[in-house]
């Protein structure tokens, strides 16, 4: 089932529902702002750093419980992996302690936002509130992906390395990964749901909802196993802003000299950042750089003059305008680099970033990661080089040629009316 519907649905009412950084948050904004385009009414509910960037495009917003720059900061759940890389079961760990300290606050808001939608769109950290209350008001829940976790054979679970395994094991990857996420999530998901609808615990996870993926088919092809009501869409990407002007002072960098590296690492904080500054800048070896600090407290004071220092600025108007693009392979990062048809050089923190940064170096697009935390000045200065050979600039053009067709927004905004249209039938 690949044909989209047009958009002939009649207005609906839906929520959209996520909790964490800017990356994760900046897509459901733009799938939002397609949604309202196409006639419906929409309510997003998010982590509070998103509100400015909903209020920017009009989109109705209500903040949720927690707050994820502290959870990513020195002492928060998340600072370890950030600082030490982690593993699943220090991930298990962190976001354990998330569920804990929100499920029911969540699940509370939502279940008094959704009483009067036709549908629930959900991401990340609030799939099993979303299912929870969907489950018990009898609304079509949809699932929004930033990255791959539907079982398939065709790749390991994208929370693991990226290695190559047989593809029986890949499908069970995705199996146990998932059940992981289950448990870390069900005594605080089966304590709300008894607390708040009276409902009895729910021993094994959801799996029959539909689930669309704000992904590039050019970075994941849609796997051929997987369910038809599990779509790759493209990716969800804000609006153009045709009337977006730089400022005087990045205009005349810009205009100065050769295309400069990029520089950023989006939400990341916590990590070591006098680790991190040295080999950048060591590595760049007096090449020109934009370096946006977004969350990481780096002093940007400390910085040569050969770096420029920005504020947030539309990837889709900088990105194609650099050399190549120094980033923590974040979902949304990933994609506008790719789009932008520019190299990347990836330095994976946590997560599916180490997915990503995977994908990449298999499109020939951006070296073999080396993890946040383990950069060095000489291993990084390799990875420079590798973007910088014509081979590599050429793919990276092909690429985001290829991905310049596609329109995830949308491909979603259709599938989510059929999905909710079908199910409210």
């Amino acid at each position: 089932m690949r044909i989209f519907a047009s958009h002939l649905s009649p207005a609906m009412r839906l929520i959209l529902i996520t909790f964490g950084t800017q990356g994760d948050c900046r897509p459901i904004v733009a799938l939002g702002l397609g949604l309202r385009a196409a006639g419906h009414d929409v309510l997003m509910l998010g982590e509070r750093s998103a509100a400015t960037l909903a209020a920017e495009h009009g989109l109705a917003f209500a903040p949720m419980a927690g707050d994820i720059q502290q959870t990513l900061a020195p002492g928060g759940a998340l600072h370890k992996l950030m600082t030490e890389g982690g593993n699943v079961a220090e991930a298990t760990r962190a976001f354990a302690r998330i569920a804990e300290d929100n499920t029911e606050a969540w699940m509370a808001q939502l279940a008094e936002a959704a009483r009067d939608a036709d549908g629930i769109v959900f991401s990340g950290l609030t799939a099993y509130v979303a299912l929870s209350v969907g489950e018990q008001l009898g609304k079509p829940v949809i699932g929004a992906g930033m990255f791959p976790i539907s079982p398939t054979r065709a790749f390991p679970s994208a929370l693991l390395p990226p290695f190559r395994m047989p593809g029986w094991a890949n499908r069970a990857s995705h199996h146990v990964i998932n059940f992981v996420l289950w448990r870390m999530f069900r005594s605080a998901t089966n304590a709300a749901r008894s607390r708040l609808f009276g409902a009895s615990a729910r021993k094994a996870m959801w799996a029959d909802f539909p689930t669309l993926y704000a992904i590039s088919p050019q970075l994941v092809p849609r796997p051929h196993d997987w369910h038809d009501d599990w779509l790759v869409s493209g990716a969800w990407t804000m609006p153009p802003q045709p009337d977006w002007q730089p400022d005087a002072p990045l205009r005349d960098f810009l205009a100065a000299g050769e295309a400069p590296l990029y520089i950023g690492f989006g939400s990341m904080a916590g990590f070591d950042r006098h680790k991190v500054v040295t080999a950048l800048v060591q590595a760049a070896d007096g090449r020109r750089a934009l370096f946006y600090p977004g969350w990481s407290g780096i002093d940007v004071a400390a910085l040569p003059s050969s770096f420029h220092v920005v504020g947030a600025t539309p990837h889709d108007w900088l990105l194609p305008r650099v050399s190549a693009a120094i980033h923590h392979g974040g979902a949304g990062t990933t994609h506008a680099a790719a789009a932008a048809g520019v190299p990347a050089i990836v330095l994976p923190f946590a997560g599916d970033q180490f997915f990503w940064a995977g994908r990449l170096a298999a499109l020939g697009v951006a070296p073999r990661h080396v993890a946040g935390h383990k950069i060095d000045a000489p291993r990084l200065a390799s990875m420079i080089a590798f973007a910088e050979q014509p081979a590599t600039r050429e793919r990276a053009a092909r690429l985001g040629r290829a991905m310049a067709a596609e329109r995830g927004v949308d491909h979603a905004v259709a599938a989510i009316e059929r999905f909710c249209g079908r199910q409210g039938a």
